[in-house]
């Protein structure tokens, strides 16, 4: 009788085990899966990233487009969500641009994501609406995937412009077919 109990408990530390590896697998799939900016977000940042190393001046669009290789269509549409949101202020006409209305340390990236993305949907189960999974009533997975979600967001919502601003834009990349311009500098003998 002893002997099948302690069975019985070592077959429970491994379910238990089991268990912990399988949330942790799932856990660190959905984040592969489901947690992946769009790339209408990626620019946004992008953009975000752009003016907060760039305080002291306008930027353009123009100059954007060249930056990151991205449309002018592209940015414009991106730069108005972000100016009707009261996070880019825009001037039209000679010399104007873009640039944050509020201090970069203000914008939390958290909040930027959130405006941006469209859908958090990550398991069916989360739209009441449209969810028609036969496991719901029993299932623990989408208390896991809600849990993923909020760690998610906490870690973006601790991080803003300030933070992961570059303190110069990186030079513009190459676009496809076009080569990168060389300066050779001759060092004295």
């Amino acid at each position: 009788m002893v002997r099948e109990i302690i069975n019985w408990l070592k077959m429970q530390t491994v379910c238990i085990l089991m268990h912990r590896s399988l949330q942790i697998f799932i856990l660190t799939t959905i984040t592969r899966l489901f947690m992946r900016l769009s790339e209408y977000t990626d620019y946004t940042l992008r953009v975000l990233m752009y003016c907060a190393s760039q305080p002291e001046r306008m930027v353009t669009i123009a100059e954007l487009a060249d930056h990151h290789q991205v449309s002018k269509n592209h940015l414009m549409k991106i730069v108005n969500d972000l100016a009707r949101q009261g996070i880019l202020e825009t001037t039209r006409g000679r010399g104007g641009g873009l640039r944050l209305l509020k201090p970069a340390g203000e914008i939390r990236v958290g909040d930027v994501v959130r405006a941006s993305e469209t859908d958090f949907r990550l398991v069916e189960c989360f739209d009441n609406t449209t969810n028609i999974c036969s496991l719901t009533p029993t299932c623990r997975l989408k208390h896991v995937v809600s849990d993923a979600l909020l760690a998610y967001f906490r870690v973006l919502d601790a991080v803003t412009l300030a933070d992961i601003r570059p303190a110069e834009p990186a030079a513009p990349m190459p676009r496809a077919g076009r080569s990168m311009p060389i300066t050779l500098t001759a060092t004295p003998k």
